[in-house]
């Protein structure tokens, strides 16, 4: 699934591509979409807010898309031959110079995104709310809570076990076992690898590398799934000792 850091991504390209242009074409498989007359109208703006991408035109119009574990954007000229096929598409949105394609978005709706927690990709991040949302769950493990959109906006599976990895948390530890400090410092490594990574590459640590040893301590990386959507978790059990090994 695309964390925050490639929606903010994407979202800057659109907004690059097709801010202050005029609709010239809307196509969707999408009935529901179909509602909404966008030909004429002027693109204002294209944003990420958290996990979710927001395009909206003039008129008051917001159309709302979540990729889920395979929906994507691609931005073409307009000619320009696609990178998938066309049974891939959902919906079209053409420019005089542009093209937006939505490729097999599983989310599109004529609505602003959900209610999520504070944005770690916001310039106005509000970390104190933050950890308020964060301590409201705390019999939860960590990592857990960290995948949780409406307590903060952003982070997904990747930068979870790496926000956890830097600061030297156990993914598997309830919140209620870690202090004020522990939970700003994971925050604000989440805010710090979210962000690196929006604006070029970042090396992963301890993701996707179960078995290979840590490039900090030399130890196996384990990993396991946790959650209720079973969710691979990586971590080093030497740099994130669990609490009662302390």
């Amino acid at each position: 699934m695309p964390e925050g850091d490639t929606i903010f991504r994407t979202a800057r390209t659109l907004h690059s591509a097709l801010a202050g242009k005029v609709v010239t074409r809307f196509e969707t498989v999408l009935p529901k979409l179909e509602r909404v007359p966008l030909v004429g109208r002027k693109i204002e703006h294209v944003a990420a807010v958290g996990k979710h991408l927001i395009i909206e035109f003039e008129g008051g119009v917001q159309l709302h898309t979540h990729m889920r574990m395979n929906g994507s954007w691609h931005i073409y000229r307009v000619g320009e031959r696609w990178r998938r096929p066309r049974a891939d598409m959902r919906l079209v949105i053409e420019t005089n110079d542009f093209v937006a394609v939505g490729f097999n978005v599983p989310v599109a709706e004529f609505e602003g995104a959900p209610e999520v927690g504070p944005d770690l990709l916001s310039a106005d991040f509000d970390a104190a709310e933050a950890l308020r949302r964060v301590k409201e769950h705390g019999d939860e493990e960590i990592a857990n809570v960290l995948l949780k959109q409406r307590v903060m906006a952003g982070v997904g599976n990747i930068w979870k076990s790496e926000a956890l990895f830097r600061s030297g948390v156990d993914p598997f530890t309830r919140v209620r076992d870690l202090d004020d400090a522990t939970l700003e410092r994971v925050i604000t490594n989440a805010k710090k690898l979210l962000r690196a990574s929006a604006n070029g590459r970042i090396d992963r640590m301890v993701y996707s590398r179960g078995g290979q040893p840590c490039r900090r301590c030399g130890t196996r990386i384990d990993h396991r799934a946790q959650g209720p959507d079973a969710r691979l978790t990586y971590w080093c059990p030497r740099c994130q000792p669990q609490r009662n090994a302390e």
